[in-house]
């Protein structure tokens, strides 16, 4: 069986977790955190980048950070992970969905404004499959409107919109490294940090509502209970397991991309017969080959894809129950407009297997069974 993902793993993670434990620092933000955080910043430009137990967990403190709370109301796709939306219904906020575009399953800017009302505190783009939603637009969108802008980058690690790293243009991003992303530490994500004067209170969040980070850096002479927070902060022996990739993070995604570019040129004539829907890029994004997907013509066509490529020892999957739909959504959130895209891309779309290491051998039989399930 091709698997659908597969854990990366470069070599030297059992090494560095070594290291770890010999520098007798496991409970998080030792040597390991520190690289792997810096490496962030420098990547992505922001004034910091704090790691933390999960993407769920950074879209929570940004949350916190935004003081979302009870009347607020906070617009997001509807197609999206769960935690996109647990992060503000937690605050007691209103999730308002609108449509996604059907190139590229993100979030339909120009559909933003029209869902905005006096109670909109944010709004939180989700950069699906690591193509970068249209920035500017929703930018331009929150200035003018006085509204913070909360990226959803969980798959956006390496990613650009117009030479911006995803993550670093929104006033918070949050990132993911669990298994299934490109790089991993397992369970484990990142919050990035635009404005400097955020950082303290990220910091206190962070670490359970205390100012543990100030008394660590010989600022205060105690710490103490300051905010409300939790613990956010990732074990070493992750941060250790997520260093070991970053070090080759070009490596990783070339051959991410080399896997990406196989499948469109391979799958480019059943599009052109009109048979699939390939993915779209953008021109002035640049994407990591997080995903490859496919459309087929209905949900009956689909479904069927998906059991032939099992039978023939392929894993592939559908993606997201669109969250308006599901019985939380509905509790806690609304639809604003017409539902287009949402639920169509729902019912067609495909996920293929894509990691680092998958080989060309793979992709082509992969390939090669789509097109006879199509042939047929």
């Amino acid at each position: 069986m091709i698997k659908f993902n597969n854990v990366p793993f470069t070599g030297r993670e059992l090494e560095y977790i070594e290291k770890a434990i010999a520098s007798n620092k496991i409970c998080g933000d030792g040597q390991f955190t520190k690289k792997c955080s810096e490496w962030i910043e420098e990547k992505t430009g922001v004034s910091k980048a704090l790691l933390t137990t999960a993407c769920s967990t950074a879209l929570d403190m940004s949350a916190m950070l935004a003081d979302v709370g009870p009347g607020d109301e906070v617009i997001l796709p509807s197609f999206t992970f769960v935690s996109t939306a647990n992060a503000f219904a937690l605050r007691g906020a209103t999730l308002v969905f609108v449509d996604i575009r059907p190139d590229t399953q993100n979030i339909d800017e120009n559909l933003i404004e029209d869902a905005i009302t006096d109670k909109t505190k944010a709004i939180v783009p989700v950069h699906y499959a690591g193509v970068g939603c249209e920035m500017d637009t929703i930018m331009d969108i929150a200035r003018r409107h006085g509204l913070l802008v909360i990226e959803d980058a969980a798959q956006g690690v390496m990613s650009s919109y117009k030479g911006r790293a995803l993550g670093g243009i929104g006033d918070y991003g949050c990132y993911s490294f669990h298994e299934t992303k490109n790089y991993s530490m397992g369970e484990g994500g990142a919050l990035l940090i635009r404005d400097q004067e955020k950082v303290e209170k990220a910091e206190i969040i962070r670490e359970k509502g205390t100012d543990r980070s100030k008394f660590l850096r010989g600022q205060v002479d105690k710490y103490t209970w300051v905010e409300v927070g939790s613990s956010y902060l990732p074990s070493e022996l992750n941060a250790a397991y997520l260093m070991a990739q970053i070090e080759v993070a070009d490596k990783i995604n070339d051959d991410r991309l080399r896997s990406w570019a196989s499948y469109y040129e391979q799958l480019s004539g059943l599009a052109d017969e009109g048979r699939i829907v390939l993915p779209v890029i953008p021109e002035e994004c640049e994407h990591n080959a997080h995903m490859f997907y496919i459309k087929a013509a209905d949900i009956e066509e689909r479904d069927a894809l998906i059991s032939f490529l099992k039978e023939n020892g392929v894993m592939a999957v559908f993606h997201y129950v669109p969250l308006h739909s599901s019985p939380a959504g509905s509790k806690l959130g609304r639809f604003h407009g017409e539902d287009r895209y949402t639920t169509n891309t729902f019912e067609r779309l495909l996920r293929l297997p894509m990691y680092y290491g998958l080989t060309q051998d793979n992709v082509d039989y992969i390939c090669a069974k789509i097109r006879e399930f199509y042939s047929k």
